[in-house]
């Protein structure tokens, strides 16, 4: 890097104690400008229409997407997970991270930018803001103005239009819980269990809150991934940067005397575009959420000047300092999160596809471990629990291999009917002959199977306990 080069950026971070981070004792207006980023965002965030919609899309007759807590069932369209498959949460959530921390150590908050809820409802909430307000400047003279019936009118009805998204919002969170057209009737009807109105009313009061006042307050002091992303990244990570040796000195369109002014114009447009108020000039800041609005605005203004755009565009640090960006197969970090991902996503399928219809567990009795009954015989107790996890009832047969001389007490014991979606325990007990079991624990195995419908075969490997000896 040349001497210029490091010392007009010096002189850039130099400024750096003259960051200003909003502490919520003013409200930042961004100016909404069109752009291709400005286009991704909108893209991004119509995908929390599902959010929306999705409680009221059935299937096979039932709620498509419903965490049923009381019954302890999570239907996932044809799925049904049980707590007995919540290990594959783990799965989930590790993916979920490692996804962020990659994405994150490639291209910077991308979520913070495009996906994030607070982003995102914010984002819809300023929208409507300037509809009904107007522009920054408009808004800022509205707010200053005393109080007349054109502000009321105006400020009565963004709230109540805020004040409705708030409402859908917890009213959609509630509905993945319970069925959604039931939930809507009991609301309309109050006739709502308790829990479902604190539901609504923690979500409605967090999104108005959040969404219409604290808005950038909660990416500054309450996300704690705003805290930790300069650990996620490095040099080779693509970020929103000035380019310090293209744009300084700046100075103002209009004057000519300076010939060796850079082609930044200092005109702020990027500054009064972006949604927590950062200067990007001055470096990267926590409060950058890499969204890709000052770069809209720069080249926006790049155009209008004649210059060429990408002033503030997306850019390494090793790429402003003109090296070679290396291929993402050669940096270590996104390799190793490529591989935990293959190895989530690979568990995720394995565990969809594989999860069985009917779970079966057997626990031998401890206490005692078994009983001699009065004509000799040696007797076990099992616990045994299954759980149906089909949409039907079953017609099952239990049967035991691998013990010859080992028999189920009573041929009631040997067929079960499960009741659909039902976890039933029961008890068997099995019987041997003394002078027929060779050693203290004799290995067996139960066997379930289906007598109706689909085949269903289940197998669990247990011992049977007994004295030696005759």
């Amino acid at each position: 890097m040349s001497e210029q080069r490091q010392s007009k950026i010096e002189d850039i971070y130099i400024e750096s104690h003259e960051w200003h981070v909003n502490t919520g004792d003013e409200t930042i207006h961004a100016k909404r400008i069109a752009g291709r980023f400005r286009s991704f965002r909108w893209y991004a965030s119509a995908l929390w229409i599902l959010y929306f919609a999705m409680p009221y899309v059935r299937w096979d007759g039932q709620q498509a997407i419903l965490f049923d807590i009381p019954h302890r069932q999570f239907h996932l369209f044809a799925i049904t997970i049980w707590p007995q498959d919540l290990w594959m949460l783990s799965l989930v959530l590790i993916l979920l991270a490692i996804t962020l921390f990659a994405v994150t150590a490639i291209a910077g908050r991308v979520w913070c930018g495009y996906f994030c809820f607070q982003t995102v409802w914010t984002d819809w909430f300023t929208w409507l803001e300037d509809k009904i307000e107007g522009n920054p400047i408009q808004r800022r003279k509205l707010d200053a103005a005393p109080w007349s019936t054109r502000k009321i009118r105006l400020k009565s009805l963004k709230h109540i239009l805020w004040m409705l998204i708030a409402l859908l919002t917890g009213l959609s969170f509630a509905a993945y819980f319970t069925d959604a057209y039931d939930l809507w009737y009991r609301y309309l009807s109050l006739d709502a269990p308790l829990v479902a109105w604190v539901v609504l009313g923690s979500l409605f009061t967090v999104t108005y809150i959040f969404a219409g006042f604290m808005r950038e307050q909660v990416c500054f002091w309450l996300c704690p991934y705003a805290r930790i992303q300069s650990v996620m990244i490095d040099k080779d990570t693509e970020l929103p940067t000035y380019d310090v040796e293209r744009g300084e000195p700046r100075g103002k369109l209009h004057n000519k005397n300076n010939e060796k002014r850079g082609d930044c114009i200092d005109c702020h447009l990027c500054v009064g575009v972006c949604p927590t108020g950062v200067d990007i000039r001055t470096g990267m800041q926590e409060g950058c959420i890499t969204c890709g609005m000052c770069i809209d605005a720069c080249d926006s203004m790049m155009e209008k000047v004649g210059r060429p755009g990408g002033l503030i565009r997306y850019a390494s640090r090793k790429e402003m300092d003109g090296e070679m960006l290396p291929a993402l197969f050669k940096r270590p970090r996104v390799v190793i999160y490529s591989l935990i991902l293959a190895l989530a996503i690979g568990g995720i399928v394995y565990g969809l596809t594989h999860i069985p219809p009917v779970e079966l567990s057997v626990v031998h009795e401890r206490q005692p471990l078994f009983i001699q009954m009065s004509n000799g015989d040696i007797k076990n107790k099992y616990t045994i629990k299954a759980i149906n996890k089909t949409a039907n009832d079953l017609h099952m047969r239990l049967s035991i291999v691998g013990a010859e001389n080992v028999r189920i007490v009573g041929e009631e014991a040997q067929d079960i009917n499960f009741q659909a979606g039902t976890l039933i325990p029961f008890h068997v007990f099995l019987v041997a002959k003394r002078d027929a079991l060779k050693q203290e624990r004799t290995p067996l195995t139960f066997i379930l199977e289906s007598l109706n419908g689909a085949k269903i075969k289940l197998e669990y490997e247990s011992v049977f306990m007994g004295p030696v000896g005759k």
